[in-house]
């Protein structure tokens, strides 16, 4: 099967993180399988969702994985003007969700893959295939638990989001958290007597927006990224029940999007801490801040010398590198695994997300290209 044969299927499974990606994976899966090769399917709890990893050659030894996610995001409430779930081509693009984001790289992966297992390869070639990656990279780490009991893990890992084929050596960090701000209600026209959680809330999101000032200022620059710092966001806020009641309850959600070489501990202990001198100033029995993370990811920081980064600019003739603003899996891979990673794929981040999502067809081609030059370094063994 060529790439865009195994895309227009990909494109076919409406894979929307909510949903399952078992069909997705049944298929994959059988098509390996029918060409030889042994798959491991990794199913989540409810048997709903499963991650795949594949190994085409040699056993006892590291080869190169490639890693992608399954999943895409929703369409509900854009305005698509073509059939979300179905390749369309039109002037040498391919339109349909994910085709970007990311299944343009499983379909070249794939293709590339069943080429693969027709021949003898000296340096062996790992397939991963994740699920719910757009929800804060989740179902990956079930498939790092089963690599970290593995005896052997891969040398080196390329991540194929889209970055128009550049070799992205960096990504930020994410810690996901909600604050709940408590208080006490009473009737608006006793305000005085309650204590206003929202009031308590603005005043949070004031200690978020010095702590992010701070950062900005006197925090860690990496000029390779479009923001060069770390950076702190209050993206909702859920208060009050009527206009009428003082608000008993307030919630944040807020994330932390951290620079590698910045902990998002120690950024939350800071927030702790303004949480707790606001609680304090409030001098009010009622008066509670708790803050929960719920997702966190680690950055990616790759160095420019290093082995990965030279070997596959060797395979897209890139000269240069980058870093991307969206997180991946590769920082998991690097913390949890040593396994070096870069960030390489087909498609621009730029078209991802939106209506009429797209990849360019020379895009699947500059893919393939490389591919074809990575499958013959593994023959001849690297």
């Amino acid at each position: 099967m060529t790439t865009v044969e195994i895309l227009e299927k990909l494109i076919a499974f409406e894979t929307v993180s909510a949903d399952s990606n078992m069909a997705l994976i049944n298929f994959v899966s059988d098509i390996l399988r029918d060409a030889g090769v042994e798959v491991q399917i990794i199913p989540d709890r409810t048997a709903a969702k499963a991650n795949l990893y594949a190994t085409i050659g040699p056993t006892d030894v590291g080869g190169v994985m490639l890693s992608g996610h399954s999943d895409v995001v929703p369409v509900a409430g854009q305005n698509w003007t073509k059939p979300a779930f179905e390749l369309i081509h039109e002037n040498d693009r391919y339109f349909g969700r994910g085709t970007t984001d990311m299944k343009g790289f499983l379909a070249s992966s794939l293709a590339m893959a069943l080429r693969a297992a027709k021949l003898d390869l000296k340096t062996p070639l790992h397939l991963a295939i994740s699920y719910d990656e757009e929800i804060g990279c989740i179902g990956v780490r079930s498939l790092i638990d089963m690599l970290d009991a593995a005896p052997i893990r891969p040398r080196f890992c390329i991540v194929g989001e889209p970055t128009s084929m550049g070799v992205a050596t960096g990504h930020k960090g994410k810690l996901a958290a909600r604050a709940t701000c408590r208080g006490l209600e009473a009737h608006s026209a006793l305000a005085p007597t309650g204590l206003n959680a929202i009031h308590l809330a603005a005043e949070f999101i004031g200690a978020l927006r010095d702590i992010q000032a701070e950062l900005a200022e006197n925090g860690n620059q990496d000029e390779d990224y479009d923001v060069s710092y770390t950076t702190i966001h209050a993206g909702k806020i859920s208060g009050g029940v009527a206009l009428n009641i003082v608000p008993n309850q307030c919630t944040i959600d807020f994330e932390i999007r951290n620079l590698a070489c910045d902990d998002a501990s120690e950024i939350l202990d800071q927030i702790q801490n303004a949480a707790n001198v606001i609680v304090a100033d409030m001098d009010h029995p009622s008066a509670g801040i708790e803050i929960e993370v719920f997702n966190t990811y680690p950055g990616l920081d790759t160095p420019q010398g290093s082995a990965v980064v030279d070997f596959v600019k060797s395979l897209t003739g890139a000269n240069g590198t980058m870093k991307v603003a969206f997180g991946t899996e590769a920082g998991l891979f690097d913390q949890r695994l040593g396994v070096p990673c870069v960030v390489c794929g087909p498609g621009s981040m730029t078209q991802g997300h939106k209506p009429d999502e797209f990849i360019e067809a020379d895009q699947l081609r500059a893919c393939d290209a490389a591919l074809d030059v990575l499958l013959a370094r593994l023959v001849m063994g690297i």
